[in-house]
């Protein structure tokens, strides 16, 4: 059965009148009702009566032009889909966040949702340390991490950077302070996560301990600060963190804990957006495209924990358009 011998059918269904229906058709008569002949053959049901005056469907055609009805919506569903997903306009994006991240990268995201309104976007939560191997096995099509990069396997382009800051108990004297140096901190146990967990973040705070001369009381965990386990060790007073990001200390913890920018040089760590090398999937390549342009306008170093409620507003503000506007660039897929 052919999807043009439903179409037939339904044209003679519905004009019960082989001319009229070839006419609709564009086709003649004879190859028309030879189709619709092939077709009762092939299903074993007479789907139409005729006699000189007139042609009329049969109970099992009637039935039958239910179905085709549905089977040719179906089909043109499909094909529709298929276009979109090659414009890039439908599909899903699965997406990989390092700790942090969220607050920008959800304005990308339900910005990205309310021009292409068919992609999905598939969100979870990934240590930087684990999202290369998450990538290379498929699990994700985008990365939003921390270096280091395995640049083997994986395309990157820097997105912003980030500043340190302390993480440590309102409690504590030095929370007192607007910001803090690492020479404020040599009495402070230092809870350091497993490298393995974001080695760029590890290795850059012993680093900077390593500059400044200092050698750091580690006292190592396996959880980080945004978690509720990590701000209980704070909270308990077993150290402070070092730590990236938005408020980069679990929310349940806000009455308790701060976060003061440190102050130190070099204390600061690029947002990379990375995919693989081998990536051909355009709602992908769109995503990347298109984040990349609307935070290109972000500052090259964001103070994640006093500057980015004005840095978003901004952003928010330059990322609006008109209805003109949105409609042109919903009617378009987004370049790569």
């Amino acid at each position: 059965m052919e999807l043009r011998q439903l179409r037939y059918f339904v044209a003679v269904a519905e004009e019960l009148n082989f001319t009229k229906a070839a006419r609709r058709m564009q086709i003649a008569q004879p190859p028309l009702s030879r189709q619709i002949r092939d077709l009762e053959r092939e299903i074993g049901v007479r789907l139409f009566e005729r006699n000189s005056a007139r042609v009329f469907l049969t109970d099992a055609g009637s039935r039958f032009l239910n179905e085709a009805h549905t089977v040719l919506r179906n089909a043109a569903r499909a094909i529709e889909v298929a276009r979109q997903a090659k414009n890039g306009e439908s599909g899903t994006v699965r997406i990989g966040i390092a700790k942090g991240l969220g607050e920008i990268v959800s304005r990308v995201i339900n910005r990205h949702l309310r021009l292409l309104p068919g992609v999905e976007i598939d969100v979870q939560d990934i240590a930087s340390g684990f999202q290369s191997e998450a990538l290379a096995a498929g699990r994700i099509d985008v990365g939003f991490l921390r270096p280091p990069i395995d640049t083997t396997k994986l395309n990157s382009k820097p997105l912003f950077g980030e500043r340190f800051s302390v993480v440590l108990p309102r409690s504590n004297p030095l929370a007192k302070h607007k910001s803090l140096r690492l020479k404020h901190l040599v009495n402070q146990p230092l809870l350091l996560i497993d490298r393995p967990i974001s080695s760029g973040v590890y290795d850059k705070t012993l680093d900077l301990y390593r500059n400044a001369g200092l050698s750091p009381n580690i006292v190592p965990t396996q959880t980080m600060v945004h978690d509720e386990a990590g701000a209980i060790l704070v909270d308990s007073g077993k150290g402070i963190y070092i730590g990236v990001g938005r408020n980069p200390y679990h929310p349940s913890f806000a009455d308790r804990l701060t976060a003061l920018p440190l102050m130190e040089p070099g204390a600061t760590i690029e947002v990379h957006i990375v995919w693989r090398k081998k990536e051909q999937t355009k709602v992908a390549l769109d995503f990347i495209s298109f984040t990349r342009k609307v935070l290109s306008n972000l500052p090259p170093i964001i103070d994640m924990t006093h500057d980015l409620e004005r840095i978003l507003g901004e952003f928010s503000g330059q990322q609006r358009i008109g209805k003109k506007g949105q409609a042109s660039r919903q009617s378009r897929p987004i370049g790569r």
